[in-house]
């Protein structure tokens, strides 16, 4: 059997194939090995890693819709309409249909629902969010069609870009904090290995490459072009001091 073959066989069959390793050979050596692709000087990724940088491609996201809320009350025909469809177009791929429903909500929540409950972090909160913000995703898709977004609408998408921003900042926080951690505390060392194994063979099933280094790119144009690419820009000025 070929390294290839044996490795999805490996994923096929779950976490119960631990004959397909070579005596003292791990599941995650096995994953770093079995890269032909890999640059030479790349440092392999873990699972609950892969989920938090894509959280910060979804949070680079976000603050472009705080930037433009800002820009919409002030001036909407200033906004580029485009830039922002976009990145409700980014959202949505990467976010919305890969992060959110191929790996969270397919492999993290059915894992930890009795794990994370009540109010902080419940897994039903997270579902509800997660459609809230299909929601909202669809009118910010929906109000930016065009070159420009209408003045009878910039209010309106100004306020969805806010509660967006809100609730997000929120979920993804509660996420990073007490859903991945319990998430890999239910996991062996293997089983969490192996999980770092399929995701990256679902990205790779769903963009046909590396989906997060896509992402990063499209954001960053994103970015350029709306004249947010300098992060110097948004250094804090001093605190003002009382004579």
């Amino acid at each position: 059997m070929s390294e290839s073959v044996a490795r999805r066989v490996v994923i096929a069959a779950g976490l119960a194939a631990p004959a397909l390793l070579t005596p003292g050979q791990s599941v995650g050596a096995r994953k770093h090995a079995a890269r032909p692709n890999a640059k030479p000087e790349e440092k392999p990724t873990g699972a609950v890693e892969d989920l938090m940088r894509e959280h910060g491609v979804l949070r680079r996201c976000i603050l472009v819709y705080r930037e433009c809320a800002g820009r919409l009350r002030i001036e909407p025909r200033d906004v580029d309409a485009s830039a922002l469809n976009d990145t409700a177009k980014l959202f949505r791929s990467f976010g919305e249909d890969y992060h959110e429903r191929k790996l969270e909500e397919a492999h993290i929540f059915p894992r930890v629902r009795q794990a994370v409950v009540g109010a902080q972090a419940g897994v039903p909160i997270l579902m509800a969010q997660h459609a809230r913000g299909r929601a909202i995703t669809e009118y910010i898709l929906s109000a930016t069609g065009s070159a420009h977004v209408a003045a009878s609408e910039a209010e309106m998408l100004a306020r969805a870009f806010d509660a967006f921003e809100v609730m997000y900042a929120n979920h993804t926080a509660r996420e990073d904090t007490i859903v991945f951690p319990a998430w890999k505390n239910a996991l062996s060392p293997a089983e969490l290995a192996e999980m770092g194994n399929l995701f990256e063979t679902i990205e790779r099933a769903e963009f046909g490459h590396d989906g997060f280094d896509d992402a990063v790119k499209r954001i960053a144009q994103i970015e350029e072009k709306l004249g947010l690419k300098s992060l110097v820009q948004f250094t804090a000025p001093e605190p003002a001091r009382t004579p």
